[in-house]
C-alpha cells in the first residue's frame, strides 16, 4: 500500500497545486498560485488588512507583502490606508480583481466538476467530509488554528 505522503504528493502534483502561475486555460492573467489565494482571501474576507489576510494564508508579511505589490501593479487590488489607524494597510479587489477571480471560480468550478463527476454522491460526500477532517487536523497540529492556516511543513 503506497503511504499517506506518497498519496498527498501525487494529489499535489495532478492537481496542479505546484504550479508556479495561473495561466491563461484558468483566468487569463499572468497570477501566481499565491497571489490567486489572496485574491480568494480578500474576497472571503471582505477586504481586511494585509496582516489579516497574511495570517489567514499563513504568509509571513514580507512575503505577502511582496506579493501583494505584484497584485496592485496589475490593478487587482486595492491598498489604502485604514483611517483609523495609518500603520493599518487596508485590501480590496478591483473590478478587474473581482472579474479574475470570477474566472478562477468558474474554472476551479468546472475542473472540480469534472474530477467529481466521476464518483457517487456517496463518494463525493465522503471526500468533502474527509478533507474537512483533513484540514483541521493540518490546522491542529500546525499550532495556529483553523483561522491562521496551521501549515504543516517540513521548512518554513
Amino acid at each position: 500500500m503506497e503511504s499517506m505522503r506518497e498519496q498527498l504528493q501525487i494529489f499535489t502534483r495532478r492537481f496542479g497545486l505546484l504550479n508556479e502561475s495561473c495561466c491563461d486555460e484558468c483566468c487569463g492573467e499572468q497570477v501566481s498560485m499565491a497571489q490567486s489565494h489572496i485574491l480568494f482571501e480578500v474576497r472571503r474576507l471582505g477586504g481586511g488588512s494585509m496582516q489579516q489576510v497574511a495570517e489567514a494564508l499563513g504568509i509571513d508579511i514580507t512575503t505577502f507583502s511582496r506579493q501583494a505589490k505584484g497584485l496592485d501593479a496589475k490593478g487587482l487590488i486595492t491598498r489604502t490606508v485604514s483611517p483609523d489607524d495609518r500603520r493599518v494597510t487596508l485590501l480590496g479587489l478591483t473590478e478587474a480583481g473581482r472579474r479574475v477571480v470570477e474566472k478562477i471560480d468558474r474554472y476551479m468550478a468546472a475542473r472540480l466538476e469534472k474530477i467529481f463527476g466521476a464518483m457517487s454522491r456517496f463518494e463525493r460526500e465522503t471526500v468533502v467530509r474527509s478533507l474537512g477532517l483533513l484540514n483541521d487536523a493540518v490546522a491542529a497540529a500546525g499550532g495556529q488554528g483553523a483561522q491562521g492556516g496551521g501549515t504543516v511543513v517540513c521548512c518554513k
